[in-house]
């Protein structure tokens, strides 16, 4: 995968922090713990928006919805999600 360089001003005290983590934790260097957080964010993000959309469309049922329906949409926005992460 191609990647693009972008430049990211952060405060001393900030880098300081990032510096100590990528030692403790294993990471190559900043970009790869910075690259790794970003990707978990996003996740995060995109989890939390399926929630919420899962939400509203169980709000929206005219019918009662039951534990078998909201694992079925719960598995089919799953699948969702990872397919638009890979």
């Amino acid at each position: 995968m191609a990647t693009n360089m972008i430049t990211l001003k952060l405060e001393k005290g900030f880098l300081v922090d990032i510096d100590s983590i990528v030692e403790k934790e294993g990471y190559q260097n900043r970009t790869e713990f910075i690259r790794n957080a970003v990707r978990e964010k996003l996740e995060e993000v995109k989890l939390k928006q399926a929630m919420t959309a899962l939400a509203k469309l169980k709000g929206m049922s005219k019918k009662k919805t039951g534990l078998k329906d909201y694992e079925q949409a719960r598995k089919k926005a799953f699948e969702n999600i990872c397919s638009r992460i890979k």
